[in-house]
């Protein structure tokens, strides 16, 4: 009797038993629940009794019939009776306790607005600091076209994702992420390349990171300093319309290149003002301090503890969008149209330097790796794809709201469109206070999310070699000195956050936005024998289209 009943035990730590896959697989996907128990027979949580009789009549039966039949022959599936309704499913425990099932998955369900919102506030990164520079990089006429088109390309290609597990017939997906669907299409070479672009995303996210806290600290040690000293800046360094001040860092480099900002000081304390720069450098000193303070924080084996702080990334943005509200409106506009051709102060409107604003809006647009996973918990599944396009609408409406108004009110002249800066933060003083605030707020929120990015890393890393989420102090610590060591030397060497998002937006935009949802729908298909050449044709245009994306991250 007690091999009769191993197939039923599927999970001891749960204490849930299904019958084996053989015949639950045969069933209608409607039918997949656990095996029936009389109502008498159920018992409360305080109360050890034994299931009846009539139970273990049940699991027998049910289990009979797996023994007749294969997950892919129907002939000989339990007739319906067998199966009890679902309002009379209850789960089995080894210790022979039955609980009724409530509530489905027992998961908390959140209304569509929720979850809208929830997606938006997940897309909305550091993109969002860099998304002027990158229409300027475009031209601000096809910058426009090109956000709207990236943002109904990897719509579509979120929704393929969403659909994905779906298509996959005789299988319970539904605890699957996309992950999982890539194993099931492509065996180990999937499961591991999805790991792989999926920490792309994540450490290129983490480098930024480090290059913009770097800056927010330099900016706001700065503005401290030169409050406490009574140190102020010429105005010669300046583009100026009434009270606001905007500055141009790079008039006459590459904005790429590692260069700082030529200051001259008004006060008599030039030597201690020398010190004070020689010892707190943007590039030479600063991103070597935050080491002192993240380093210990990426090796805290919960990050429970910084999930309490996610809330602030909402506020960001909101305190964002009203600053650049209302810089734009003390600033006003000043656009010009020329189409092809560069003037002293504006840039043309359409631009060979586009293949920028795409990688950098390929990483804007990417929720892909988790997107199964937040939509699991909407109330309304039904509505799914319809929560999905509001959010992506919302994120595309307020990426266009920061880069048209920041590009549009850019004083031009006296300066030249060229000087938006990747950060457009630094196109404003560390003197202003507006700034000031949204500097160190930024850099509050960035420190205690940095963690969070790096358990995530640990987690899929870790979890994927040694089959554990903390194999070692010794492992987390040398994976986390390798992950702060990049973004301390691209903060040295190469701060430019939007070529760093341009380039791992890209790489990682490849295989989770273009290739493999594309080649999975295919797939699936050709499986069904649905697939036509329209279809094909198109979904291998997406594949070209994110290999010409990458490429042109290189050549352009």
């Amino acid at each position: 009797m007690e091999d009769d009943w191993k197939p039923l035990l599927a999970s001891e730590r749960t204490g849930e038993a299904y019958t084996d896959r053989g015949v639950m697989d045969s069933l209608d996907p409607k039918s997949k629940r656990p095996f029936h128990v009389e109502p008498r027979n159920i018992v409360e949580d305080d109360v050890p009794e034994r299931v009846s009789a009539e139970a273990s009549v049940m699991s027998s039966r049910v289990h009979y019939y797996s023994r007749l039949t294969g997950s892919s022959d129907r002939l000989l599936v339990p007739p319906d009776h067998v199966i009890p309704a679902p309002e009379e499913i209850y789960v089995y425990s080894p210790l022979g306790t039955a609980f009724k099932v409530q509530g489905g998955e027992g998961s908390v369900k959140n209304p569509s607005i929720v979850t809208i919102f929830a997606i938006w506030n997940t897309m909305m990164g550091t993109a969002i600091l860099s998304m002027p520079w990158s229409i300027k990089q475009a031209g601000f006429t096809l910058g426009i076209i090109i956000l709207i088109s990236m943002g109904l390309l990897t719509l579509y290609c979120c929704y393929r994702v969403l659909k994905s597990p779906k298509s996959i017939q005789y299988t319970d997906t539904s605890d699957w992420e996309f992950p999982d669907v890539c194993k099931y299409y492509f065996g180990t070479f999937g499961q591991w390349s999805s790991l792989l672009f999926s920490m792309v995303s994540l450490i290129g996210a983490m480098v930024v990171y480090w290059v913009l806290m770097s800056n927010f600290l330099f900016n706001t040690g700065k503005f401290i300093y030169n409050y406490a000293h009574n140190v102020s800046m010429s105005d010669s360094e300046y583009g100026t319309n009434g009270t606001e001040r905007v500055i141009c860092p790079f008039p006459n480099e590459n904005p790429g290149s590692n260069c700082s900002l030529r200051m001259f000081y008004l006060s008599d304390n030039g030597t201690g003002t020398a010190l004070f720069d020689h010892w707190w450098s943007k590039t030479n000193t600063v991103p070597f301090y935050l080491i002192i303070l993240l380093l210990p924080l990426l090796n805290f084996r919960s990050a429970s503890f910084f999930a309490r702080f996610t809330f602030l990334g909402t506020i960001s943005v909101v305190y964002l969008i009203f600053l650049v509200t209302l810089k734009a409106f003390r600033l006003g506009f000043h656009l010009e149209f020329h189409w092809f051709d560069s003037t002293k102060f504006f840039v043309p409107e359409f631009r060979l330097l586009f293949p920028q604003l795409t990688g950098v809006l390929t990483l804007a647009f990417f929720i892909h790796n988790c997107i199964i996973t937040l939509m699991k918990s909407n109330k309304h599944q039904q509505n799914n794809v319809r929560d999905l396009s509001i959010a992506y609408l919302l994120v595309g409406l307020t990426y266009l709201y920061v880069g048209v108004l920041i590009f549009g009110s850019f004083p031009s002249p006296p300066l030249s469109k060229d000087c938006i800066e990747p950060n457009f933060l630094d196109n404003f003083p560390s003197s202003d206070v507006l700034v000031f605030v949204a500097r160190a707020f930024l850099l509050f929120q960035m420190t205690t999310v940095y963690p969070l990015l790096g358990y995530l890393v640990r987690v899929q890393m870790m979890g994927q070699i040694f089959g554990k989420h903390y194999p070692g102090f010794f492992h987390v610590f040398t994976l986390n000195v390798f992950i702060v060591a990049a973004g301390v030397l691209m903060a040295k060497f190469y701060p430019n956050i939007g070529s760093i998002i341009r380039y791992s937006g890209a790489l990682c935009g490849l295989a989770l936005v273009f290739v493999f949802p594309s080649v999975i729908h295919m797939i699936s298909l050709r499986r069904l024998g649905e697939l036509r050449w329209p279809s094909a044709l198109f979904h291998s245009f997406l594949i070209l289209l994110g290999v010409a994306n990458l490429l042109g991250q290189f050549f352009m």
